[in-house]
């Protein structure tokens, strides 16, 4: 029977602050507008957790079932493949969990109607297809654009507009989605560049494996530019000067996780992906305190 510290293991809580960076941002974008409501904040917030989670467990049950995991492979241990739960668990964790994560997404019909069931539909169709399906976007070098839609752009906008009820959020909403999306696809890029010898010897095409090491280290730091300065063009029109030393702080910091990437290797690049993760979580939280000041 499987440990709780091996369920834990396959959350992988060094990446749950992607989920929940999205929906801070969304929730400052609609501070900004006067429009925050506390139910349908926390029920986006949960959402999120929830599908992210039920992605893990997917990602790590059909990699498992396809042969792409080894076991003493470099990233964290993947309790499925070492023989700490059984394929037959974590199948049913992603369904059970699926369920339930379907379930909360529906409560937000209230707020936001029955347009909302598609979008509901591609985020977990994208939950599964990560990993699954005839055609998995992980192993095609898709991941990193995926994670731009999915855990930038679509909950941030989303969020904002399920607690302002207006679409008059966009403009504001959509360009700091981007931004947050390229920051979360940076624990991506870590990740695949930790996994490049192992993902390549299996044949699982990651972008890391398609452009190599060397390109995937300069995208790290060109996402990270290209965020700050998406950043600082949608919010200083309505903030000080001094707000700015969020962005220049989270540029900084991420050029020091740059270079701490580029001379780890393995296992080495844990610490700098769970940093990376944080790094993203504090930036959200700066975000949604400035927005709400202003």
């Amino acid at each position: 029977m499987a440990t709780a510290k091996a369920w834990v293991e396959a959350i992988r809580l060094r990446t749950l602050p992607a989920s929940i960076s999205g929906v801070l941002a969304g929730t400052g974008c609609a501070c900004h507008m006067n429009g925050f409501r506390l139910l349908p904040c926390i029920i986006c917030l949960l959402f999120a957790v929830m599908a992210q989670i039920v992605s893990n467990f997917a990602n790590e049950y059909f990699d498992y079932r396809n042969g792409l995991d080894a076991k003493g492979r470099e990233g964290f241990r993947r309790g499925v493949t070492e023989g700490d739960i059984s394929p037959r668990a974590m199948l049913n964790a992603v369904i059970i969990l699926m369920a339930v994560t379907c379930a909360l997404g529906c409560s937000l019909l209230i707020w936001g109607g029955w347009w909302l069931i598609p979008i509901g539909i591609a985020i977990a169709v994208f939950a599964i297809a990560y990993s699954a399906g005839p055609w998995p976007l992980s192993h095609h070098g898709l991941g990193e654009i995926a994670v731009v839609i999915f855990f930038g752009i679509l909950p941030v906008t989303l969020t904002a507009y399920l607690q302002t009820g207006s679409w008059s959020v966009l403009p504001l909403a959509l360009p700091l989605s981007l931004a947050l999306g390229l920051m979360i696809a940076n624990i991506m890029i870590v990740n695949n560049y930790r996994d490049y010898d192992d993902d390549r010897k299996v044949g699982k095409r990651t972008l890391a494996v398609i452009i190599g090491t060397r390109a995937t280290a300069i995208l790290y730091m060109a996402n990270a530019i290209a965020a700050t300065i998406i950043t600082v063009m949608a919010i200083i029109p309505f903030t000080g000067i001094w707000w700015m030393l969020g962005p220049v702080l989270y540029v900084n910091l991420s050029w020091l996780l740059w270079t701490e990437m580029k001379a780890s290797r393995g296992h080495e690049l844990n610490p700098v992906l769970g940093k990376t993760a944080m790094l993203v979580s504090a930036f959200a939280i700066w975000l949604l305190i400035t927005l709400a000041c202003n």
